[in-house]
């Protein structure tokens, strides 16, 4: 079982800057790939950006190439989502996956954190 924990939500103006951390509890968690989602008010949750287990492959949705930048520290147990340029379209509630391939955590995660607010202002 892999527990994860967001943080650094909150509400920005328009063509700001937030990053995202999501901490995880398991001392293998650098075996899994890591990943971001979203979901709007009245829309499905939708992937964001997916990471392999090392860091050297990333996969990003075409609504975010350019302006988010998923990382991860595996010393620290820790993936972070830089968000760069937000627009109110951003605003949704984050969340945190874990899974074993980055083809697995973007389509069927594991594990779930409970999701962080992200409220753009125009």
């Amino acid at each position: 079982q892999v527990q994860l924990v967001e943080s650094g939500g909150g509400l920005v103006q328009a063509g700001g800057s937030l990053r995202l951390s999501c901490a995880a509890s398991k001392r293998t968690f650098s075996s899994y790939a890591m990943g971001w989602f979203r979901q709007a008010p009245g829309k499905e949750r939708e992937f964001v950006a997916a990471i392999n287990w090392s860091g050297a492959y990333t996969n990003y949705a075409d609504s975010v190439k350019g302006r988010f930048s998923i990382s991860r520290d595996n010393a620290k147990k820790t993936v972070y989502l830089q968000m760069n340029s937000l627009k109110p379209e951003d605003t949704a509630v984050y969340y945190c996956a874990a899974g074993g391939t980055m083809v697995a955590v973007a389509t069927t995660p594991n594990y779930w954190g409970q999701g962080t607010q992200v409220t753009v202002s125009s």
